[in-house]
């Protein structure tokens, strides 16, 4: 059953007021920091938003799906992962970006999980360079993989990323990835 505050969070990410949707917004990172036992009550109305018309509720949508992937026991996220990516190229470059710098989380949710950001990280990281600002996009997936590696201290994780940092032809760019591994 989902808690009152939970709810209320909820109505709050949708109120006028943009103080009162940031700090709904906070306070649900806060809460999806750990496994809850509400997810599924949620879920639907959050993989709904990774398609609405607001680039805010598809960037919330996405930013908490992945979070709560670490609730999912039913392993839905792998039905949901394709909608979930989908918001990483999202028309709307911010909106992209932060969902882009959250979906690491889906790793957190056990090995099978790990193995598709890995590989949908590696293909759009080999494959990105057609993309509009493709350096950040490369950027944020080898943040997210640090961040990932030093919350699991998987050897893997850090031997994927700096595996792709190799690719990497500028210079500049291969030191600036390189520079988050220091």
């Amino acid at each position: 059953m989902i808690d009152r505050s939970i709810k209320t969070l909820f109505n709050n990410l949708e109120a006028k007021d943009k103080d009162v949707q940031y700090e709904a917004f906070n306070q649900m990172i806060a809460e999806t920091e750990k496994e809850v036992d509400w997810a599924y009550e949620v879920w639907d109305q959050l993989k709904e938003w990774l398609i609405d018309k607001d680039n805010h509720r598809r960037s919330r949508g996405a930013q908490f799906l992945a979070r709560l992937a670490i609730s999912d026991p039913e392993k839905r996220i792998f039905n949901d992962f394709p909608a979930l990516w989908g918001v990483t190229k999202d028309p709307k470059f911010v909106t992209a970006r932060h969902s882009l710098q959250a979906i690491w989380r889906v790793a957190l949710a056990g090995e099978e999980q790990k193995k598709l950001v890995l590989e949908h990280f590696a293909d759009r990281f080999h494959n990105c360079t057609d993309e509009k600002n493709y350096t950040l996009i490369r950027f944020d997936m080898i943040q997210s993989l640090k961040k990932l590696y030093d919350k699991t201290n998987d050897e893997e994780i850090k031997e994927k990323a700096l595996e792709l940092i190799e690719i990497e032809e500028d210079s500049k760019y291969r030191n600036k990835y390189m520079s988050v591994w220091k």
